[in-house]
């Protein structure tokens, strides 16, 4: 960014950011509202829920895919235009896709909208950081990835009501009306800045050529794929082996979306204290965790109990978006974008995992052993990356 943030006043920057939190509300509603809508999706198109369950991966491939292409593709732009251009494709998406004529086209639609997600929460995170001193920055990550985890807990429950009471292609029309918002906030608000000098598609590639960066996407694609193995059928999990009412569901998919933004809040702030701290310690939290939530899944106390716990988990997220910044050098912006990428990641990873447990009939409980496996495994590849890095650190000590 042009200006540092001894240069902006503090009303400005909570402005900026607020702007960037609700670009992120938009998008989180729109990734998981879906989830809830995928009935009356499949009834609208004629298709079955399971071929309606399509349009999911295909937004997730999106995202994976969009996120360093993007960001290597707009190594020369100024981050302010790239934001705009990004939240303004995420909007147009979403309203095409409450216009799709047919299945075919809504999945490609569905997949076009998630090409920006990755990218724009990397530069939002980018743009947040730079605002503040070094020692404030994952809280200022934190503060924009607020309005993701807001949307679990708000934007998705209302994007589906408002699908089941209307039509699901009125829930693509809100998503695309916030992302419409965001463009105007980021417009108003953000200043405009320069591009960094030496800026290139080859410095940006330069990210994929540092082992730390690759070691630090592998903690996010398969440390925190736990979390998802347990939510993706944490409904199944609350009805069939807690035996509780479907309408149970809701509350449990409710304490998820507080224990993320509670996990969040205080993730940021003992991130700027101890970052490497924050990520093993919530990994090796989750391995425990999760094993937990196997044990006890049929105790509804208990579930609760885990579930709130297991949105916690999401306390390490600003973490590791941070430390991508500091082991990417000069080639943030890719680096932080694949972040998201590497998240979708573990979503299908927890995901394909979890359903397998499942298929081998040893229950919806199970999929905690998934997590806490999962878990472990991030957290070795993690103090892998951090005994390199003292390695190489006491090489370089002259």
């Amino acid at each position: 960014m042009a200006r540092t943030h001894s240069s902006l006043p503090a009303k400005t920057v909570l402005l900026i950011e607020i702007a960037l939190a609700v670009g992120g509300f938009g998008i989180g509603t729109g990734e998981f509202a879906i989830m809830g809508l995928l009935p009356n999706v499949a009834q609208g198109f004629g298709v079955s829920v399971p071929d309606a369950g399509r349009v999911i991966s295909a937004y997730a491939l999106g995202v994976v895919v969009g996120a360093p292409i993007i960001a290597v593709l707009s190594a020369k732009l100024p981050r302010k235009t790239l934001l705009l251009l990004l939240m303004g494709l995420f909007s147009v998406g979403n309203i095409a896709s409450a216009f799709a004529p047919g299945f075919a086209s809504f999945t490609a639609l569905r997949f076009i909208t998630g090409l920006p997600h990755g990218a724009y929460f990397g530069v939002a995170a980018l743009v947040a950081a730079s605002m503040v001193p070094p020692h404030k920055r994952a809280r200022a990550v934190g503060r924009v990835m607020l309005g993701l985890t807001i949307a679990t807990l708000l934007g998705t429950p209302i994007a589906t009501f408002l699908g089941q009471m209307m039509s699901w292609r009125a829930a693509f029309l809100m998503v695309g009306g916030v992302a419409a918002l965001t463009v105007a906030l980021i417009a108003l608000y953000l200043h405009k800045d320069k591009v960094s000098e030496g800026a290139s598609i080859k410095r940006e590639l330069g990210a994929f050529a540092r082992l730390q960066v690759w070691l630090a996407l592998a903690v996010a694609a398969v440390g925190f794929g736990g979390m998802f193995a347990i939510f993706s059928y944490i409904a199944k999990t609350t009805t069939d082996t807690a035996g509780l009412p479907a309408s149970m569901v809701a509350v449990i998919l409710a304490l998820f979306g507080v224990g993320m933004n509670v996990g969040n809040v205080l993730g940021s702030r003992l991130a700027d204290y101890s970052l490497n701290g924050t990520i093993g310690g919530m990994l090796a939290f989750n391995v425990v965790l999760m094993a937990v939530f196997s044990l006890t899944a049929a105790n509804p106390v208990m579930l609760c109990i885990c579930v709130f716990l297991t949105g916690c988990g999401f306390a390490a997220c600003p973490a590791v978006q941070t430390r991508l910044m500091d082991v990417a050098a000069d080639a943030q912006t890719l680096a932080a974008a694949s972040n998201h990428s590497a998240f979708n990641i573990a979503n299908a990873l927890g995901a394909w995992l979890g359903g397998m447990v499942i298929s081998m009939g040893y229950g919806y409980g199970a999929t905690g052993y998934v997590g806490s496996a999962l878990s472990l495994a991030g957290l070795i590849i993690f103090l892998i990356s951090v005994a390199l890095e003292k390695r190489t650190t006491a090489t370089h000590r002259p």
